[in-house]
Formats: C-alpha cells, sequence, structure tokens
C-alpha cells in the first residue's frame, strides 16, 4: 500500500479514536448482536426457511408487497424477485450468449489479456468463471427491459431519499451500469470469491462522504444507524482503479439464466444490513496496527476473513434454488462470495445487473460509459480488456429502445 494511504489511514484512526465514543463497548454490543443474528440466521435455514427474502415480480408489479414484506428486506439487505422475465426468454439468452462467447474467441484473447483484472486478488479465492463481456445483444436487452426498470424502481424506494441538499437521487429512473456475466460449469473448482464488499475499501473508513454515512457508528451508537439513508451516499470519492465501481448502485444484483442453488457454485451472502458497523468497529480496535483496517487496501475488494470478522461470517449462506428468469439483489454493504466449488449438474450462469438510480455521480459515469458502448470497449469501471470492439453481433445503439437510450444517457 502507498505510504500516503496507511499515513490517511493513521490520521483517521488517530482522530476517530479520540473523539470520545467507547469504541471498544460499541464494538463489544455489536458482536453479540451479530452473533445472536447468527444464531437466527442458521435456525431459520436448518428448519428449511429462507434466509433471503423473496418476492414474486407479479406482486411489485400489481402493488401487492407488504410493508412487512419491504422492511424485512431492509432488516437482511437481500432480495431474491421471482419472474422478473419469462424462464423460456432468459434460456434463450443464455444460448445466444453462449453463442456470441464461443464465435467470437473469447478463450483465445482472454488468455492474451490475463492479468489486466487484479481486482480480487488479495482475496484468498481469486476469480470465479467471469467474463469481461458487456455489450452482448442478451445483456442490453435485459438492462433496458422494462419489467427490470420497474423491479429496480421498486427497490430503490425501499431507500430514504431526503436529505439536507434535496433528494439524493431519483428512485423512479435508474441508469444502465453494464457489468459482466459470469457461465460456470459443472465439475469447476477454479476458486471462487471470497468474502467481500465492493464499492469501497479504505475509503469507508476515510473519505468524508463515508464518515457521514457511519456517523452513528464512529460515534459509538451503531444502533442509531441506517443502512437506508441515501444522504452522502452519492458524495463518496472512490480510489480510482481498474474494476472499483465509481457509480452509485442502491443494489448489486443478477439475473439468473439458469437454475442454480446452495452448491452449485453460486452467490453467497452474510445478509445482515447493519454488519458493516461491525467491520468498521473491528479496524477500530487496539490489536489492530495503527496503519491497518484489517487488510483493507486501496483499489481492492474489501475482504472479510474469520481472522477478523468471525462473528459476521458465521452467518454467510448460499442463496436457495433460483430459476432462470429470477434476480438476486444485495445492498452494497453487504458481504457476499461465490461458492468456490461447483458440484451441481449444469451450467451456474447469470447476467450481473445492478441498480444505479439518476443522480450526479451517475450521470457523470454514464456519460462515459456511453462512449465505451458506441466503441465496444470494456464499460469504464473494469479493466480495458476491450475484448468486444471487434465482435460481431455486439450490441449497437440500433438495438436500444427509446427507455434504453435515455438509461445510456444518450
Amino acid at each position: 500500500m502507498e505510504p500516503k494511504i496507511r499515513q490517511q489511514i493513521r490520521d483517521v484512526k488517530q482522530t476517530l479514536l479520540t473523539r470520545g465514543a467507547d469504541l471498544r463497548s460499541a464494538f463489544a454490543t455489536i458482536a453479540d448482536a451479530m452473533r445472536r443474528e447468527a444464531d437466527i440466521i442458521l435456525a431459520e435455514q436448518a428448519a428449511g426457511r429462507s434466509v433471503i427474502p423473496e418476492l414474486d415480480f407479479a406482486d411489485i408489479k400489481a402493488g401487492r408487497v407488504a410493508e412487512s414484506q419491504k422492511n424485512q428486506i431492509r432488516q437482511r439487505g437481500a432480495a431474491i424477485i421471482r419472474g422478473v422475465f419469462d424462464a423460456a426468454q432468459a434460456a434463450d439468452w443464455n444460448d445466444e450468449l453462449g453463442h456470441y462467447i464461443a464465435n467470437n474467441d473469447y478463450d483465445k484473447k482472454q488468455e492474451q489479456k490475463a492479468g489486466l483484472d487484479q481486482y480480487f486478488s488479495q482475496l484468498a479465492s481469486g476469480r470465479p468463471q467471469i467474463f469481461g463481456i458487456y455489450w452482448s445483444k442478451p445483456q442490453v436487452l435485459a438492462r433496458q427491459a422494462p419489467s427490470m426498470a420497474a423491479a429496480k424502481r421498486f427497490l430503490n424506494r425501499l431507500w430514504h431519499v431526503d436529505g439536507p441538499d434535496g433528494d439524493a437521487f431519483d428512485p423512479d429512473f435508474d441508469y444502465a451500469y453494464a457489468d459482466r456475466v459470469r457461465r460456470r460449469q459443472p465439475g469447476d473448482t477454479t476458486l471462487g470469491l471470497s468474502p467481500h464488499m465492493d464499492a469501497g475499501s479504505y475509503e469507508r473508513w476515510v473519505d468524508p462522504a463515508f464518515q457521514k454515512i457511519y456517523g452513528p457508528v464512529f460515534a459509538g451508537h451503531w444502533q442509531d444507524y441506517d443502512p437506508w439513508q441515501a444522504a452522502h451516499r452519492t458524495e463518496t470519492v472512490e480510489y480510482p482503479s481498474p474494476a472499483v465501481c465509481s457509480a452509485f448502485r442502491t443494489f448489486q444484483g443478477w439475473t439468473a439464466l439458469t437454475p442454480q442453488g446452495a452448491g452449485d457454485g453460486t452467490l453467497r451472502l452474510v445478509p445482515i444490513a447493519k454488519g458493516i458497523g461491525y467491520m468498521l468497529l473491528r479496524a477500530l480496535q487496539d490489536d489492530v496496527a495503527d496503519d491497518d483496517l484489517c487488510g483493507a487496501e486501496a483499489g481492492r475488494a474489501l475482504c472479510a476473513d474469520n481472522q477478523w470478522h468471525p462473528d459476521l461470517l458465521a452467518s454467510l449462506v448460499s442463496l436457495p434454488e433460483v430459476a432462470p428468469g429470477d434476480t438476486v439483489w444485495w445492498h452494497p454493504d453487504i458481504i457476499h462470495a461465490v461458492e468456490d466449488e461447483h458440484r451441481g449438474s449444469g451450467y451456474s450462469n447469470v447476467i450481473y445487473i445492478g441498480a444505479s438510480p439518476k443522480c450526479h455521480k451517475n450521470r457523470v459515469y454514464v456519460e462515459k460509459q456511453a462512449k465505451a458502448f458506441l466503441s465496444g470497449r470494456s464499460a469504464p469501471d473494469f479493466a480495458a480488456e476491450d475484448y468486444e470492439v471487434d465482435f460481431a453481433g455486439r450490441a449497437t445503439s440500433a438495438d436500444l429502445t427509446e427507455l434504453g437510450r435515455a438509461q445510456m444517457g444518450l
């Protein structure tokens, strides 16, 4: 890590630790709370109940989602929305994506550019079968679908958008945020992803906007922290690096193209929306070096491991079975991972699509992203692998609907 960043860490820890808050007691109470949450989550799972809240898209469309269901999502920081797309449509997209990758000789080109993407390099498990593809027609069509827009509108409205300078974002309009695809074959034992968070690493302690977001935690009152308060979320400044998200996402997410569940090399979550408070306070305890934040590195994913975060990781659970066309969503502060081994019998494939609502930060991003789309280059937040510049069959502006053009800032 750069000496300048290590000094920043020393300075901010000194500041936070000398404000008079009893952060040792605060950590003890949140550690106890996380252990109790783990007991509840594991008991729910053992009883055969889904720990991750589930909704049918038809209920969202008809306005039939109860406030208790919304609060459950707020508590768990994650949701499965079933049936956003028809299963046959998702299966067709899966086949089309496979042909697009094979017909353009992706594997050979990927070997030539190996090593460009270092975002997950510090994790014990490094990278599942994620393809640096952004502009296939299935991805573009899924992003601009009216059903996807409706699902994201529902999710964005779970946030409290009002702030000291007006609304932080427009929950009713989402810009497109181009992300990649995962295609994991049965029997794959190339390592998945260790538990981590995206959207900021050491910045979560150092950046002034993040300090405001997590103000109650740093003041020793983690119970008062509201993960769904949007104020200052669109003002954060992330360390510039390939594959670090510089846009604001209310939810990370993906759309299933194949059936998958526990054991199929799929997603795992720590479904505790307030769990970030544990990570923030853990790094400020006496047994952590003055220039260390439990291993947080600039330009890398924020890792969680059993050395520092055992009480959180006790709640790490795999997704229940999802079907093609179902979508999975998680708050940007939720720890997530990918199973190391795919022990299932079929492919475990997804398109990554998150929620990135209209705000100044995202407008700046989509202007850069639109240029990448038109030329077929990799999306700006990711390593400049640029596989699709000469790919046959990639989406162009002619494939965009009126909604799609607006979402792309065109």
